[in-house]
């Protein structure tokens, strides 16, 4: 991934609605959203966060089940709101498909607009204490990883001076880190 591919994480506003959660009508399974992980930026506090909706077993919704939405931290620590039109380019979803929905989890390919060439695999899992747990293992430094950030340091007066990709090892025992620069 180059810069360029992200540099319009630099030109897009953060939204300023506040969203509240619908709940539809009728029998339809327990839904849950599992954050996956962020995008953050050197301008301010808010960031894009993906999760991925699964139900009670931590099976993921069917068809496309990761999405992404502001935290609007500077707002408040649970404001919330949707991705604008104009910021999908940059926080987007390029494309998802369900690979697996078992008894007790699940899997999904992602791709995001502004990184391609780094599809990420989205598990999800039922664990022994009821919890839902989620992973997204892309590859950062060559390797396979956990992502759980990417942070972009945006340069004055406009523009991306780097892109950081943060992760776990596949162990869990380290961080690993990837900075992207032109």
């Amino acid at each position: 991934m180059s810069i360029a591919q992200v540099a319009g994480m630099a030109v897009v506003g953060a939204a300023t609605l506040h969203v509240s959660a619908a709940v539809e009508p009728g029998p339809v399974p327990a839904s849950h959203e599992v954050p996956l992980f962020s995008v953050s930026k050197s301008e301010n506090k808010n960031q894009v966060q993906y999760a991925t909706k699964a139900d009670d077993q931590c099976v993921p919704a069917s068809g496309e089940p990761v999405y992404a939405y502001w935290r609007m931290f500077e707002q408040g620590a649970s404001r919330t709101a949707p991705l604008l039109d104009r910021e999908i380019r940059a926080y987007g979803i390029m494309s998802q498909r369900l690979l697996e929905r078992g008894a007790k989890g699940g899997s999904a390919r992602l791709t995001l607009r502004a990184m391609p060439s780094r599809p990420i695999l989205v598990e999800t899992s039922l664990m022994s204490d009821g919890t839902c747990q989620a992973w997204s293992t892309i590859t950062i430094a060559g390797a396979p990883a956990h992502l759980y950030n990417v942070h972009v340091k945006l340069r004055w007066p406009i523009g991306v001076d780097y892109v950081l990709l943060q992760g776990w090892s596949m162990d869990g025992k380290h961080m690993v880190s990837e900075k992207l620069t032109d």
